[in-house]
């Protein structure tokens, strides 16, 4: 890439005013079935929180933190910022873009793991919004594949569960090896997470959740106390049909099946986040805190990355590696991001390519 490439922090979005709330929410559920009722639920979440969504401020200091790092490297890559869902939108980011003269474009989405949604739907965006903005020809956009294993967002979660443990022992006089780590995250129709990843699947089914168990091992063996401690993988958010089966078990099921087999105080780590947003914010810090309560079970709920220094640092470790490959056509099957990776089950869009990543069993 040249001189002229860009870096785009493509995000979610999420609602600034409480009039903005429903129509954010509507959407962001376009043509997925669900319920009214359900979004008006979660309407009262945002409106709880004075309707304002906690990740556009967050991606604000994401985006300064960023620019800082890169300034700091001496890199000449200007960073710009649009959502899928909300203002600043993906395409009027691009026009500024190409406006500035930039030809190429580099997106991180914030979003570190594998599937439909977490990625190649914004790829998908990516593409309309080229469309949209009447770029098609003239910008060319390629996104930075899921950055899981990357060592800086793995580290900050390591830290808060050590401190966690240290936190349960001295408020509470329990031991590590009587606490449970409750590791949450999205959860996804099944029929995504199957086929999550590069296809076919076969060779590496559920790689959706295995990211995911990838990184909770990872923080379980260098946070004190992991060694002893029992740990799971466990869902949260589901917002589809109730006749769609969704990944579980839901946090709030998990809770109550730890107090039954006498767990006596849980560690709570949303490593599928990679900010304190509505999600993280609501349905662990209210729900899930209010179900381990009534089982009066003490729970820790450790922060995301945000903005860590070592999560920044490791976040432009991605931007240059990806900056050293050039850009792939997309059509390597065994590779992240490639043109069969992570599939729309509903229709067959247009996506932009993705920074092509060998998979092996390992991973």
């Amino acid at each position: 890439m040249t001189a002229a490439t860009a870096i785009l922090l493509a995000s979610f979005g999420g609602p600034e005013a409480p009039d903005e709330v429903m129509p954010f929410l509507e959407q962001v559920t376009a043509g997925r079935g669900v319920p009214r009722e359900r979004l008006e639920q979660v309407a009262e979440h945002y409106y709880a929180l004075g309707g304002v969504s906690p990740i556009n401020a967050q991606n604000r200091d994401l985006l300064a933190a960023l620019r800082a790092e890169i300034e700091r490297r001496k890199l000449e890559l200007p960073v710009y910022w649009g959502n899928r869902n909300s203002a600043p939108y993906f395409a009027d980011a691009l026009r500024d873009i190409a406006a500035d003269g930039h030809e190429q474009v580099l997106a991180l989405a914030t979003s570190a793991y594998s599937s439909y949604s977490g990625c190649r739907q914004y790829r998908e965006n990516l593409a309309a919004a080229l469309d949209e903005a009447g770029l098609t020809q003239s910008l060319a956009v390629r996104k930075i594949s899921p950055f899981f294993r990357a060592p800086g967002f793995v580290s900050p979660f390591t830290a808060h569960v050590a401190a966690a443990f240290k936190q349960i022992e001295r408020e509470h006089g329990v031991a590590p090896s009587e606490v449970r780590v409750l590791f949450t995250t999205h959860s996804i129709p099944e029929a995504m997470a199957l086929l999550s990843g590069p296809q076919p699947v076969e060779a590496l089914p559920g790689l959706y959740e295995q990211q995911h168990r990838d990184v909770a091992r990872a923080v379980m063996a260098g946070a004190d106390g992991g060694d002893v401690a029992s740990w799971a993988l466990v869902f949260q958010s589901r917002s589809g049909p109730p006749s769609i089966p969704w990944l579980e078990p839901d946090i709030a099921d998990a809770i109550r099946a730890a107090e039954q087999e006498g767990v006596r105080a849980l560690i709570v780590v949303p490593i599928g986040f990679v900010s304190d947003h509505m999600e993280v914010v609501w349905d662990l810090d209210h729900e899930a805190l209010e179900v381990a309560q009534s089982l009066n079970l003490p729970m820790v709920r450790v922060s995301t990355p945000g903005v860590d220094p070592a999560f920044v640092s490791s976040l432009v470790d991605e931007i240059q590696a990806s900056l050293a490959v050039g850009h792939e056509s997309g059509s390597a099957p065994a590779g992240l991001c490639s043109l069969t990776c992570c599939p729309n089950l509903r229709a067959e869009l247009a996506v932009v390519p993705g920074t092509s990543v060998a998979v092996t069993d390992e991973q």
